[in-house]
């Protein structure tokens, strides 16, 4: 956390805090959801500007409900999230980087979904692959020890028969199925947080 966001908030320590106006899409883009976005449920802008970017990355943080935010000077700005608390991308170099910067260097447990959503998840952190990404990965999976191609994930899918696991980093890591709709209370987070 920044410092001046630590001096704001025990300058400040009472501020309201804020719902709604913050987004994290499905492929890692902050959006602004202004009073419009939020009434017609839209996801908002994204946010593009390289400071403010990096700021709300420094910032974002939990709390005990499993509500994500980011700490804007003394006041929190809760997130709705189309996802999970983080994003991750594929990246040479890393494996995969999630949308904060940071590198997701190893992975303790990875879930496939029945809507194809790969889930990846390190320490406290968990991510959802982006779709765009998705093509690249696949060819990481393995069922029984086989190149796993459409139909057999598919299939799997449909009734999750034979090892299916991810080569990540020299390791193959099992990848377990799990119902879209129970990715929130599987890891402990809320997608919409509402003022207490």
């Amino acid at each position: 956390m920044d410092e001046l966001v630590k001096q704001a908030l025990a300058k400040w320590p009472n501020v309201p805090h804020c719902y709604g106006w913050l987004g994290l899409d499905a492929r890692g883009h902050w959006r602004m959801r202004d009073q419009q976005a939020q009434q017609q449920e839209l996801p908002g802008d994204k946010i593009a500007h390289t400071a403010l970017l990096g700021f709300i990355n420094r910032n974002y943080d939990h709390d005990e409900r499993g509500c994500w935010f980011f700490q804007n000077g003394p006041q929190r700005v809760y997130l709705n999230l189309e996802a999970t608390p983080y994003i991750a991308r594929s990246d040479p170099q890393h494996g995969f980087v999630l949308q904060t910067g940071a590198p997701l260097a190893t992975i303790d447990a990875a879930w496939l979904c029945d809507n194809g959503a790969l889930i990846l998840r390190q320490g406290d952190s968990v991510a959802q692959v982006d779709d765009r990404d998705m093509a690249q990965v696949l060819a990481s999976l393995r069922i029984d020890g086989q190149v796993a191609g459409d139909e057999a994930l598919l299939a799997w899918l449909e009734n999750a028969r034979g090892n299916l696991v991810l080569l990540h980093d020299g390791k193959e890591i099992a990848v377990q199925p799990l119902a879209y709709a129970s990715v929130p209370h599987t890891f402990g987070f809320q997608r919409a947080p509402q003022a207490e």
